[in-house]
């Protein structure tokens, strides 16, 4: 049974690294080396907060051409295997260690979590802190020596805070020590939550009687859409209801497609009651099996969405449609049925074709067609009249600028290749004449005979950037990412037209929710090609290291998993968003997965900074279960004498618990909206396609279903603006302006040391300690490490 935490007057969050008895753990500070070679740098690369360092210091190594090296010597009490952690600096940075006379062994820091700019001045360059799970080591009794090598090819720059040997379940939390004590100048003991202060979670099923202490489904409409289609504002940044009345949504995301009538009914008044007015039913719609055609369906799949649509407008909640995902398993396992060349083998997961392949393309057409246009028979109207379905997402989690873009297959490849021979060839009168624009600089896919031009991986381009590119090389990658971006944006705007046009649609249009491959350089690209539409949206998470097989969807015993807090790591908040001006925007995915132990701050932030900065809704990813999910065990899948934990639902008190007063408060306004964006920047475009460094991005967020270890994907690149913008006020991007127009208010008088407060004075995070504070009017709250 899950429990709960006696507290829950107060949106609590507490921490606790608990030593187990018997277990050793040793804890070595990096400035307390036996002997070191290190070259520091005291005017610039050693100037950081030294707060955020264990013991208030580190060593670090800054030299043009010489390595460094630090030696530790400790004692092990007894023999055993050690989990090996390292605080150390993960960005660009090349470290490698030595156990006794072993050999070398370089660390792998792509998994680093907890990463934090510990630069003094605040700038995001070379000098920051991470955790890193460095595997473990068997280590006898007895004296013991480890090494350590900075050789970084930048500088041969590093930093080492601490290590740690533990035989315990130790998991990293800043600077806190395992059994609950802190390493930190600024930090102080975590209480240790006991048994005797919790109780399992089963209440009875819910009557839903008249007479109920808190029932919040006043707030929706007796009806959804009782006034007509939900509509942009005047500005184009917010929704309003069709009488012109604005609306905020509290949403989720998800259904049960095998649910039963009655469970959908009892899910549709469950979610009214805590808050909710908006559900996104997030389905897969396409034909399934060998003796399918592309143009069938899942009628299955459309009648459960029918079904849900229903009930959930019974409740007056509305509905956000996506019929599509690339990475479904049941798409997956179909697309070798399709006729495409390329695709013929199971598990062939059809990445990007949506975007350029006429026959995919085709059943697209006809798999929405179907789900709109027929009569739903649970209501008496097609989905297109109904004013109950607010938003249409064209798909999900796919594009041209990601990484999966190389999962592309020929000879599909090929037929990207012409399209770009083709663009070219117009762009620049012919395709020899790019070639010359380019300096001569070729690929070995290029075929001009052919008309066939190669193109560069994601990688290969994602991260370089300048201004006027220099040589031919950037002129070229300059060209494929505006090719790649055009061809995205034309074909949101061809499906925008066959909705409303062929359909007849009336719907608000959201075209996707993705990322690129750099967040800083790229996710302009992305959301310039979106802009095709009405909406802007994005998909992301907060999480820490999990790392054990199946860990993409589910949790098993043994797995590892670490926790991490937002209040400590504030540019991770999800609704931390640039917003296009002229677009609402949206999170049509967001959690703090499960099972991490912070869920419950979350919608206190979500509710405090959303309200702030005028993002439009967050979608808590998932509903799972019709009411509270009181077993995440799944009986299907046996490990060992357990079972696996289902990673994907969001049905937990810690996290829906938490809706009521803060699904209120934001969307009845009790938290003050900024009267003016603090960050405001035009992009021309031909600054998104050389990759210009904007004034300020988004922190970069992983992909739970691609990012090995669920770690946050950041992107190295510096910025001019500090992140923390987005906790002060709005952060507005205008596309296709004149940057000389780019402002930015005076942000000192909002961002200190560990703190930050916003605009309107009714928020303060202190982001040292972990403590969220709101005090407005009509809301008074507090989360954190009380």
């Amino acid at each position: 049974m899950r429990k709960c935490c006696r507290l829950l007057g107060l949106v609590l969050c507490f921490c606790a690294a608990i030593g187990s008895a018997g277990a050793v753990t040793i804890w070595r500070e990096g400035e307390d080396a036996t002997v070191h070679t290190m070259n520091r740098h005291p005017w610039w690369y050693d100037q950081v907060k030294i707060e955020h360092l264990s013991g208030g210091e580190w060593m670090s190594n800054f030299s043009e051409d010489k390595e460094g090296t630090a030696t530790y010597d400790f004692a092990v009490p007894e023999e055993g295997d050690y989990g090996f952690w390292l605080r150390a600096n993960p960005v660009q940075s090349a470290l490698s260690y030595r156990l006794d006379g072993g050999d070398w062994t370089p660390v792998d820091f792509e998994g680093a979590v907890q990463t934090e700019n510990i630069a003094a001045d605040g700038a995001p360059d070379l000098r920051f802190i991470g955790w890193v799970w460095a595997g473990t080591l068997h280590l006898t009794a007895g004296e013991h020596t480890l090494r350590f090598r900075m050789h970084s090819e930048s500088q041969h720059h590093g930093g080492l805070d601490a290590f740690v040997l533990t035989t315990d379940g130790f998991r990293p939390d800043g600077l806190t020590k395992p059994g609950g004590a802190t390493a930190g100048l600024a930090g102080r003991p975590q209480p240790e939550i006991l048994e005797a202060d919790s109780w399992a979670f089963s209440p009875p099923a819910d009557p839903f009687t008249d007479d109920a202490l808190l029932d919040l489904r006043y707030l929706n409409e007796d009806i959804a859409g009782e006034t007509g289609l939900v509509r942009v504002s005047e500005d184009g940044m917010s929704f309003v209801k069709g009488d012109g009345t604005p609306i905020r949504f509290w949403s989720v995301c998800g259904f049960g497609q095998d649910w039963t009538d009655e469970q959908r009914a009892e899910h549709a008044r469950f979610l009214a009651k805590i808050g909710v007015n908006m559900v996104r039913i997030f389905g897969t719609i396409t034909p399934k099996g060998p003796d399918a055609s592309l143009m069938d369906v899942d009628e299955k799949a459309i009648d459960a969405i029918w079904r849900h649509v229903a009930a959930l407008k019974k409740e007056g909640i509305y509905a956000t449609i996506c019929p599509y995902w690339p990475e479904n398993w049941t798409l997956r396992n179909s697309a070798q049925y399709w006729g495409i060349e390329g695709y013929e083998t199971p598990g062939s997961e059809p990445w990007g074709l949506l975007f350029f392949n006429e026959r995919v393309q085709e059943g697209y057409k006809a798999w929405v067609r179907a789900l709109y246009t027929r009569t739903n028979p649970h209501t008496g109207i097609a989905l297109k009249d109904d004013p109950a379905v607010a938003l249409i997402q064209i798909q999900n989690e796919d594009g041209l600028l990601f990484y999966t873009f190389h999962g592309i297959r020929e000879p599909q490849r090929g037929l990207l290749r012409r399209r770009f021979g083709a663009w070219l060839a117009e762009r620049y009168g012919t395709l020899q004449a790019a070639l010359t624009a380019w300096d001569g600089t070729t690929h070995e896919k290029d075929d001009v005979a052919t008309g066939e031009v190669g193109l560069y991986q994601t990688w290969e381009y994602a991260a370089s950037h300048g201004r006027r590119p220099d040589g031919g090389e950037g002129q070229r990658m300059a060209d494929q990412l505006e090719f790649l971006t055009r061809l995205q944006r034309s074909f949101y705007a061809e499906m925008g037209r066959y909705y409303r046009e062929e359909l007849g649609c009336r719907q608000l249009i959201n075209a996707s929710n993705w990322r690129s491959g750099d967040p800083v350089l790229m996710d302009d690209a992305e959301r310039w090609s979106y802009a095709a539409n009405d909406v802007m949206a994005v998909n992301r998470y907060v999480g820490g290291v999990h790392i054990g097989e199946n860990r993409g969807y589910r949790i098993d015993p043994g797995h590892l998993y670490t926790d991490q807090s937002v209040l400590r790591n504030p540019v991770e908040l999800s609704c931390a968003l640039k917003q296009a001006v002229g677009f609402p925007m949206v999170i049509t995915e967001s959690a703090w997965v499960s099972p991490g132990i912070y869920q419950s701050e979350g919608p206190m932030l979500t509710a405090a900074y959303m309200s702030l900065s005028g993002v439009d809704s967050l979608y808590w990813f998932a509903v799972t279960s019709p009411t509270w999910m009181l077993d995440a065990r799944q009986m299907f899948w046996p490990v060992g004498d357990s079972f696996a934990i289902n990673k994907w639902t969001g049905c937990l008190p810690q996290q829906m618990g938490m809706f009521p007063a803060n699904a209120l408060a934001f969307r009845l306004g009790y938290i003050r909206q900024a009267d003016e964006p603090v960050v405001y920047e035009e992009r021309s475009l031909q600054s998104i396609w050389w990759r210009k460094v904007p004034l300020i991005s988004e922190s970069g967020t992983f992909d739970p279903n691609r990012d090995e270890g669920d770690f946050a994907r950041q992107s190295t690149v510096k910025q001019e603006v500090d992140r923390l913008a987005f906790l002060v006020g709005p952060v507005h991007v205008e596309f296709d302006g004149e940057e000389e127009n780019s402002r930015v208010i005076d942000l000192s008088a909002y961002i200190a040391e560990g703190t930050v407060r916003s605009a309107t004075g009714e928020i303060a995070l202190d982001h040292k300690v972990g403590l969220l504070t709101v005090d407005s009017p009509r809301y008074q709250g507090v989360t954190g490490f009380l």
